[in-house]
Order: structure tokens, then sequence, then C-alpha cells
């Protein structure tokens, strides 16, 4: 089970990783319109999703906790 999970986390990790590097290009095309806007940062909110759901899983599993309660920094 732990090995599908990691998988899992990889292929989150990626695919946020290459939303990440298409972002910066489509919010610079001032061509680009609200819709795709929309659609980029739907995306995006998703990935972000993912990538701090892996965080946090990961914290747990190193006995450290990423509460945002817990981390003033923030």
């Amino acid at each position: 089970m732990s090995r599908l999970a990691d998988h899992i986390e990889s292929i989150q990790l990626g695919m946020a990783s290459q939303l990440l590097e298409q972002a910066a290009p489509a919010l610079d095309d001032e061509t680009a319109n609200g819709e795709q806007l929309r659609l980029l940062a739907a995306q995006l909110v998703g990935a972000l999703r993912d990538v701090l759901r892996v965080a946090t899983s990961r914290g747990r599993c190193h006995g450290a906790s990423l509460d945002a309660d817990e981390d003033s920094d923030l």
C-alpha cells in the first residue's frame, strides 16, 4: 500500500510541476481570455490541494505537524 501511495504522490507532484511550468507563460499571454485564466486557476487550485495533501501526509509519516494553526510563520 505504501508503494502505491508513493507512486500516486509522485504522479501528483509531477503534474503540479508541469502545470507550474505552463502557468507563467499563460499568465504573461496578453491574448489569454477570462475563461482560459479561470481554467488555469482551477487547475492550479487542484494541484495545490494535491501537493498540500502530500506534504501533510509525509509530515504525519515523519512525526511532524503541518497544521496551519501551529505554524505562525505562514
